[in-house]
């Protein structure tokens, strides 16, 4: 009787930790640091994009930075630029949905991978993305930001990987940076809106954390038609 106690014990310890993370991880994505109001300098735009799992980034090549922009690889009628980070062996090998495993999962939350810069780019807007209103300083941190995000050769040239991308308009670059448990593709991108002194979540590693920041105040009104 008292070995099914401790067993029971443990397990309820055990069930404790990811029950705690949740309820930890909702109060602070609720919570919302810097700005609520659009402000009369806010005359440029980007664009928040997510797959329900995975946010990223996306900005007009015009609104890229020559030293963010540097190193990439695109096609000229290639507009809008989308970055996401994330954890190396979970981005190469699940490629879509289906091929999630456990495994995979396991080694992106807890093992403190390695990390890549995932960049598509877009000849045009899709009516998913969110329309964010932002700074020309804003801008210009957030540029810093992405770029900062990238390992680069002794030299400053961004490492692309070769031959690993999902399709024509992508490609992965080494990123700084671990992924854990702590330290998510989401997080990364509240973060990036957080160092530019955008409207961000305190702390989120979900996706709908950040995006629920932006949808609850109508910044989807001007998204493309």
């Amino acid at each position: 009787m008292k070995i099914l106690l401790k067993i029971l014990k443990w397990c309820l310890y055990f069930l404790l930790i990811p029950t705690g993370y949740v309820v930890i991880s909702l109060i602070l994505s609720y919570i919302t640091v810097n700005k609520s109001e659009l402000t009369s300098k806010e005359n440029q735009e980007i664009y928040l994009s997510s797959n329900g799992v995975h946010l990223a980034i996306v900005v007009h090549i015009n609104d890229i930075s020559s030293e963010l922009l540097r190193g990439l690889k695109y096609a000229q009628d290639e507009k809008y630029f989308s970055f996401g980070w994330g954890d190396k062996n979970f981005y190469l090998n699940t490629p879509s949905w289906d091929d999630l495993t456990f495994g995979n999962v396991f080694k992106a939350l807890f093992l403190k991978g390695s990390t890549l810069i995932h960049l598509a780019r877009y000849k045009y807007k899709n009516k998913s993305w969110v329309n964010i209103k932002i700074t020309d300083m804003e801008l210009s941190k957030l540029n810093q930001f992405i770029s900062a995000s990238f390992k680069k050769r002794t030299n400053g040239r961004k490492i692309i990987l070769k031959n690993k991308s999902y399709s024509t308009n992508d490609d992965f670059y080494l990123a700084v940076g671990r992924y854990s448990l702590f330290n998510t593709c989401n997080s990364w991108v509240n973060k990036a809106f957080k160092k530019s002194g955008l409207k961000a979540c305190y702390w989120t590693p979900f996706a709908f954390g950040l995006m629920n920041k932006y949808k609850k105040t109508g910044a989807t009104d001007k998204k493309c038609q």
